[in-house]
């Protein structure tokens, strides 16, 4: 079992990374904060303030050589959701240095993935992301053992391999 994690802490793992960071995003909707309740009554996608200390968190790893990817598997059509984290990730994402790909769930047919969201730094520690099922944050665990970091290194690698990258992918 892992250990619970809060923000802090990621900030401590991300900072504490040397060579890579890696997340695996399964769901099609997540918590609804203001930014995307701002597109949807605007159509307009903008970062914020969260979005700020996103940009400056990571681009902050990257400037120290940590290679930050990141795949989102989505159904298609895209969730309006998805669609926004579409539009916001060249604004954010893509900004603060990470490399974005996307695998439409279709596509996954062969692949096996764990069931949770999760994080691998530098190929040492997983961190699992839970949601409820309406895609509010549940909680998080840190785990170090081996077996599961290797497990979710290797499904990481195996979506990312089949995943398009963001200036490729065109959402349906």
């Amino acid at each position: 079992m892992g250990k619970p994690l809060t923000n802090e802490t990621f900030d401590d793992l991300l900072s504490g990374a040397s060579r890579s960071a890696v997340h695996l995003e399964l769901r099609d909707a997540y918590m609804y904060d203001d930014s995307y309740v701002k597109w949807l009554e605007t159509g307009v996608a903008a970062p914020d303030i969260n979005d700020e200390w996103w940009i400056s968190t990571v681009g902050e790893a990257v400037a120290r050589g940590v290679e930050v990817r990141r795949v989102r598997i989505v159904s298609e059509p895209l969730s309006k959701y998805a669609r926004w984290l579409w539009e916001c990730t060249p604004l954010v994402n893509l900004v603060a240095g990470e490399k974005v790909r996307w695998l439409p769930r279709q596509q996954t047919a062969g692949l096996v993935v764990p069931p949770a969201d999760f994080w691998v730094f530098d190929s040492s520690v997983l961190v699992w992301n839970h949601f409820t099922g309406d895609g509010e944050w549940a909680d998080n665990e840190v785990t170090r053992d081996r077996a599961l970091v290797g497990l979710c290194s290797g499904a990481f690698e195996a979506v990312w391999d089949r995943a398009i990258d963001h200036h490729g992918y065109r959402p349906s």
